[in-house]
């Protein structure tokens, strides 16, 4: 029989601890309290080791932040809830920069306590079926699914910057479900009723980027027949996400910048400056960094939209979730394609939660789609092991180590696409590349692309 798990409760109203000791000991939980940082930082030093601490954000003496920099500093590991007030928003954010799990506001009811507890106390058995995981629905058939500490914690965030009007930098590899995250920000934020936009920056040519980002006038260069409104206007009183913000040239970072600042933009053409009254979140794999260091991205831009900063981990890092993803994954699929649900052998799931999934969740979805179809459990088990027929790509992708000879990447595109009319979509298709990866190996290689005229006429439109 395992032992209770332990509950350290750090709230300056007395009233409070006796509220958090009778519904967690009702529970079985063994509680410990304290009436400030100082009190706290004397019990853990004298040896206790609480499985999940509560936090109060306002105490006399110590605060609950710098409480919260004394814990992060003795006991890094230690899981960590604050206890805030509806009015303590901006608190609360700096305490989940600081690495903070969650947060629970006051005054809470039993159920919203229990969530907590089930979501960092839950009893982990070994067993890939008893991991407790959260999905929640969102729109286009996707899913936010958390599964491992990271990813609630990730949720925990976004329940609550979605609720504060400023700009989200996402970061995280290709494939990892930086989108989900931006539309689940969107479906829990006051815009939830207005338009979600994404603009997938890499994919467009850059001397179209301004004229889809803010539209443009009649006559305001060849082509234009007529006025058209860009994203920043269509969007209003919604969420745009600007995917692969990294990829957004240098000349543009600025106009972006004054949109951010000001709130305003004018169309290509016009003098006539326009509200924007749209959230941003922006998404990017790239090496932040190095990104500045290199004066590819605009220092001032990156923290202008780093307002709040969510990662999100490769699937390598969260190989729990791999189980729980397969289950979902294929009982959707199963739905629409109105197939039955194919079984995981233990022997499969062992082989998918062991698997480098370089692609992450994007790669692992695309290996269930073919399952599904496939229905042979054989070929999924040596699709894990040597790849599957034809995924030897003939460049690497974006995710990938760099290749070993810049020029010669650089080459092999230029004349594929010179040999398809420089049309992109047959290029990347030749190539093995998604039609972004091929745009972001343009951009990188800064190679000239003559487009194909029926390409233009129809971005003209």
């Amino acid at each position: 029989m395992s032992l209770p798990s332990t509950v350290l409760v750090i709230d300056d109203e007395p009233g409070m601890l006796r509220y958090m000791r009778t519904l967690l000991e009702l529970d079985s939980y063994h509680v410990e309290t304290a009436a400030s940082g100082p009190e706290a930082l004397r019990i853990l030093e004298a040896g206790l080791q609480p499985d999940l601490i509560f936090l109060d954000l306002l105490m006399p003496e110590m605060d609950g932040l710098e409480t919260l920099d004394q814990l992060r500093q003795s006991r890094p590991n230690l899981k960590i809830v604050m206890l805030s007030c509806v009015s303590d928003t901006a608190m609360v954010v700096q305490s989940m920069r600081q690495g903070a799990q969650d947060y629970l506001t006051k005054p809470f009811e039993k159920h919203s306590l229990d969530a907590i507890l089930t979501r960092y106390l839950a009893p982990r058995q070994g067993a890939y079926k008893d991991v407790p995981c959260e999905v929640e629905e969102l729109d286009e058939g996707l899913f936010f699914l958390a599964g491992c500490d990271a990813m609630k914690k990730i949720r925990a965030e976004v329940g609550l910057i979605a609720t504060v009007d400023i700009p989200v930098l996402i970061l995280g590899e290709s494939g990892t479900g930086k989108e989900i995250v931006a539309r689940l920000i969107h479906k829990h934020s006051a815009r939830s009723h207005k338009p979600f936009m994404k603009v997938n920056i890499a994919a467009l040519p850059e001397d179209l980027l301004e004229s889809e980002l803010f539209g443009y006038e009649a006559g305001a260069f060849t082509g234009a027949n007529k006025s058209k409104p860009g994203k920043f206007e269509v969007c209003n009183r919604g969420t745009l996400l600007l995917d692969e913000i990294g990829e957004l040239p240098v000349q543009l970072q600025a106009k972006l910048l004054h949109v951010l600042q000001d709130g305003e933009f004018s169309r290509l053409g016009s003098r006539a400056s326009m509200k924007a009254d749209v959230r941003v979140l922006a998404a990017t794999n790239i090496d932040v960094q190095k990104a500045i260091a290199e004066k590819t991205l605009r220092e001032d831009l990156y923290y202008r939209l780093a307002a709040f900063t969510i990662t999100v981990p490769p699937l390598r890092e969260r190989r729990e979730e791999v189980p729980m993803l397969l289950q979902h994954m294929m009982n959707r699929m199963a739905e629409n394609y109105g197939r039955p649900p194919m079984d995981f052998s233990p022997e499969l799931i062992k082989a998918c939660v062991d698997a480098p999934w370089q692609g992450n969740v994007r790669e692992l979805n695309n290996f269930v789609k073919r399952f599904l179809i496939m229905g042979d459990e054989s070929q999924a088990l040596e699709e894990l092991r040597n790849g599957p027929a034809g995924s030897e790509s003939a460049l690497s992708s974006p995710a990938d180590s760099t290749p070993p000879s810049k020029v010669s990447e650089s080459e092999v595109i230029q004349k594929t696409l010179a040999s398809h009319n420089w049309d992109r979509k047959r290029a990347a298709a030749a190539l093995n590349l998604t039609v972004k990866e091929l745009a972001i190996k343009i951009r990188r290689y800064q190679i000239r692309v003559s487009r194909p005229l029926s390409f233009v006429d129809k971005d003209a439109k």
